[in-house]
C-alpha cells in the first residue's frame, strides 16, 4: 500500500528535476505556454519549463558571423564579377526573432545575398574596386534596416574577395602601367620646365656680369681636369690679354 505514494512523490521530484532548465549569460529563453507566447524571455540563470505545457526556445544573443558565398554581380558597365562577403549581426529582441521570421540565420543570409547582388549592380567596376569602405556602410544600412522588424542588429559587413575575369585582370594592370607611365613624363617634364628656368636666370645674371662668365667657364674646366688624360685647350680670355700687353707698353 505504501508503494503508490512512493512512485508518485518520484514521479512529480522526477518532474521539477526535468523542468529545471539552466541558461547562460549570453542566453535568453522564450518561452511558449498553451501555445502562446509569455510576455518576456526568460533567463540567464535557473528557469522553470513545465512540459507539455510549455516549450522553450533558446536564443543566442552573441555575434554571429555569417559568410556569404561567392554571388554572380554585373556591375552597371556590364562586367561580371563574383563577389563574396562577411556579416555581424546579433539578436537584440529574442521574441522577435522566433515569432516574425520563420528562421532568422536563413532569412538574414537570404537578405545579405540579394542585396549584395542589388547594391553592387549598380555601381561601376572602378568603384567597386576603390570605393569598398562606402558600399561596406551601404549594404550595412539596408540590411540592418531590412533586419530590423526582426529583432537583429547587423553591426558590420565586410566585403572579402571580388574575383575579376582574366581578361579584365589584364586591362586594369595595362591601365596601371599606362598610368604609372603618364605620372613619370609629368615629373620629368616639370624637372625639364624647372631646370630650364633657373638656367634662364642664371644666363640672366651671367649677361650682365661678364667676370661671373669667366668664374664659371673656371670652374668647368676644373671639372673637366679631374680627368687624367684630358687634353684642354682654350682661348685666354682677351680682357686678361690686354692687362699684360699694357703694362709691358709701360715698360718699353
Amino acid at each position: 500500500m505504501l508503494t503508490w505514494p512512493i512512485i508518485v512523490i518520484a514521479f512529480i521530484v522526477l518532474y521539477l528535476l526535468n523542468a529545471i532548465k539552466v541558461l547562460r549569460e549570453y542566453e535568453r529563453g522564450v518561452i511558449f505556454r498553451l501555445g502562446r507566447v509569455l510576455s518576456k524571455p526568460k533567463g540567464p540563470g535557473l528557469i522553470l519549463v513545465f512540459p507539455p505545457i510549455d516549450r522553450m526556445v533558446r536564443v543566442s544573443l552573441r555575434i554571429v558571423v555569417m559568410d556569404i558565398p561567392p554571388q554572380d554581380v554585373i556591375t552597371k558597365d556590364n562586367v561580371s564579377v563574383k563577389v563574396n562577403a562577411v556579416v555581424y549581426f546579433r539578436v537584440m529582441d529574442p521574441q522577435k526573432a522566433i515569432l516574425e521570421v520563420q528562421d532568422f540565420l536563413f532569412a538574414t543570409s537570404q537578405l545579405a545575398q540579394t542585396t549584395l547582388r542589388s547594391v553592387l549592380g549598380e555601381v561601376e567596376l572602378d568603384e567597386l574596386l576603390s570605393e569598398r569602405e562606402k558600399l561596406n556602410a551601404q549594404l550595412q544600412e539596408i540590411i540592418d534596416k531590412h533586419s530590423d522588424p526582426w529583432g537583429i542588429k547587423v553591426q558590420l559587413v565586410e566585403m572579402k574577395h571580388v574575383d575579376l575575369p582574366e581578361n579584365m585582370v589584364r586591362a586594369i594592370a595595362k591601365q596601371a602601367e599606362a598610368e604609372r607611365e603618364r605620372r613619370a613624363k609629368v615629373i620629368h617634364a616639370d624637372g625639364e620646365f624647372l631646370a630650364a628656368d633657373k638656367l634662364t636666370k642664371a644666363a640672366e645674371i651671367i649677361s650682365t656680369n661678364p667676370q661671373a662668365l669667366q668664374l664659371r667657364f673656371l670652374g668647368t674646366l676644373t671639372e673637366i681636369a679631374t680627368e687624367k688624360n684630358s687634353t684642354i685647350i682654350f682661348p685666354l680670355p682677351i680682357d686678361l690679354m690686354k692687362a699684360f700687353m699694357h703694362k709691358k707698353d709701360k715698360t718699353e
